[in-house]
């Protein structure tokens, strides 16, 4: 029962995290937003970059932009609540109905890990190459959440026999 019990827990602290997310990027909205503007904006990027085309100078895109991520970590929060939810649920019960509960939160990390790693890492970092700003730089931080995210669910899904 420890194994299971850790896996709920770790469920729960990543929706508690995504929660936090969402709650910050909400009521700081403003400081947050100005994240995205200057990403997509391109604006601290290297001055001679020749990718400079990709940049996006249009107010609503950025605030567009922006809710997409707020809605990418409510709908990551949401699946890591139920997930964690239906694990706790059928923690007592045999391996395969264990198993089957765990789609919820496998969901759950796999939007996850759209938001921190395609969202920032490949669109952010590569495309609006977020990496050549020293100061609206979030791929530090994006790759603590998604390799976060990747340990829990390598975790989650090792076999879990233990009430076979």
């Amino acid at each position: 029962m420890t194994i299971r019990y850790a896996k709920i827990a770790m469920t729960l602290a990543l929706a508690a995290f995504a929660f936090m997310t969402v709650f910050n990027n909400i009521t700081d909205y403003g400081s947050n937003f100005n994240f995205v503007r200057h990403v997509l904006s391109m604006d601290t990027t290297f001055p001679d970059n020749a990718a400079r085309y990709r940049a996006i100078d249009l107010p609503w895109v950025w605030h567009g932009a922006y809710w997409l991520i707020i809605l990418g970590e409510a709908i990551t929060c949401g699946l890591l609540g139920y997930g964690a939810l239906q694990l706790w649920r059928s923690r007592s019960a045999g391996g395969h109905e264990f198993r089957r509960a765990r789609k919820w939160a496998v969901a759950g990390l796999t939007t996850g890990f759209f938001v921190w790693f395609f969202g920032f890492m490949v669109v952010g970092g590569e495309w609006f190459l977020m990496w050549q700003s020293d100061i609206w730089n979030g791929q530090d931080a994006a790759f603590r959440f998604y390799m976060a995210i990747l340990g829990v669910l390598i975790f989650l899904n090792q076999p879990d026999t233990d009430l076979d």
